[in-house]
């Protein structure tokens, strides 16, 4: 998985005050977890626009003023309700051995023979949660819809993975090729169509039938 890496400092007080004085200064104040202590610090609110404004994911190098670094993902973020900036970013320590929880995106190639035959296709999870040791985090997860027919559905099941588990039930939909309001419409109307051509000649046959039955007005 791709990394970006984030410059921090240091914070050494973590009072309201400070707090504010930093975002006034254009700075997110941030606390790093999964350590001994929790490592608060301080980044410009600039460096996370490739984290946080992007369907993709990423894991982050933290790296301090004093030389040290931290591989880490984010695992919380708040929003200014109004502005939408950036309040405060909560991140967790990797370590190389251990399994970490993440959101992955959905890629979607080939096209669908259901799509090509007039369905829609719809994506029900646009991010799966996987559980994997660090270097199996992939940059993505690719669903292949070429073979979904119209009514198909692509389960989580059938996109295992030796190198991470999905944290979803089996029964999930990832994604599915349903039929379009125009070619039901077209559908029904068909059928409707071959009910009334079957009804005609019910019809037919019936009176046919009941000619037959009826002797001629000579033959009495």
């Amino acid at each position: 998985m791709k990394s970006i890496t984030i410059n921090g400092s240091q914070r050494e007080s973590v009072g309201k005050k400070a707090t504010k004085a930093l975002r006034n200064a254009g700075q997110v104040p941030c606390v790093l977890y999964g350590g001994d202590e929790p490592v608060h610090f301080s980044a410009p609110e600039l460096a996370f626009s490739k984290l946080v404004y992007t369907p993709n994911a990423h894991t982050v190098v933290i790296a301090m003023e004093n030389g040290t670094s931290f591989n880490a993902i984010m695992q919380d973020i708040q929003f200014h309700p109004v502005s939408d900036r950036i309040l405060h970013v909560d991140f967790y320590k990797l370590y190389e051995d251990k399994e970490i929880m993440m959101e992955i995106p959905v890629h979607i190639i080939g096209t669908s023979k259901g799509v090509l035959n007039g369905g829609v296709l719809q994506r029900n999870q646009r991010k799966l949660r996987i559980k994997a040791i660090p270097a199996n985090l992939p940059d993505f997860i690719e669903v292949d819809i070429t073979p979904l027919k119209i009514g198909s559905k692509m389960y989580i099941t059938e996109l295992e993975n030796s190198d991470y588990k999905f944290l979803h039930p089996d029964n999930t939909v990832v994604c599915q090729v349903r039929r379009s309001r125009a070619s039901i419409a077209e559908f029904e109307g068909e059928d409707e169509d071959e009910l009334e051509e079957g009804a005609e000649g019910a019809e037919g046959a019936e009176a046919t039938a009941e000619g037959a039955e009826t002797p001629a007005e000579g033959q009495e």
